[in-house]
């Protein structure tokens, strides 16, 4: 299905503007037009839906600090937050949890979650930890092995996110054209 998403502006990663409209057309899991809404909706018309997000468009984030992130860290549960808090647990009091592969598996795919909801669509690898892996491996998001540009052109990949502001609050992220992320 075709959609169009209609944005405030289209940034470069860094935040600047790099192509001058607001709306990107998705069909499948490619870009197929960037411009103006206007033009978008009038060539592509009732074939596509909308989506209007109140931000900026960007290519999505490159995590270099993936395997860290996910192979180092505990991301607790919501339902430990009373014992354990919500931020991510590392050194001593990581090694106190004595975490099993399944503990692994979800703790990785929270992690993950907090990634897509930062703007991330690839992540640096490879996991050698195997439940983190394939945690990794079943999420959306893309195991590079250095980063690649992702430019916001017509047949490119549909890898972006939409943040409130230049380095504000991630609002949605998309990767591959599905929408994998969006904040409530």
């Amino acid at each position: 299905m075709l959609t169009i998403h209609r944005v405030l502006g289209i940034r470069d990663a860094d935040g600047t503007e790099s192509v001058a409209g607001d709306a990107v057309v998705v069909d499948g899991d490619r870009i197929a037009a960037v411009g103006t809404y206007e033009e978008l909706a009038e060539h592509y018309g009732p074939r596509a839906r909308t989506r209007t997000w109140d931000g900026y468009l960007t290519p999505g984030r490159y995590e270099p600090d993936a395997v860290a992130l996910l192979q180092t860290h505990y991301w607790p549960d919501p339902r430990e937050a009373d014992v354990l808090g919500t931020e991510p647990l590392t050194g001593q009091a990581l090694h106190d949890l004595d975490l099993t592969d399944t503990r692994w598996g979800a703790s990785a795919r929270r992690g993950v979650q907090r990634l897509l909801s930062r703007g991330t669509t690839a992540v640096a690898g490879p996991f050698t930890r195997p439940a983190v892996r394939v945690a990794v491996e079943r999420s959306p998001v893309r195991v590079l092995h250095a980063p690649r540009p992702n430019p916001l052109t017509p047949s490119a990949v549909a890898d972006f996110a939409v943040f409130a502001e230049p380095g504000g609050e991630c609002l949605v992220t998309v990767v591959g054209g599905r929408l994998v992320f969006r904040r409530a």
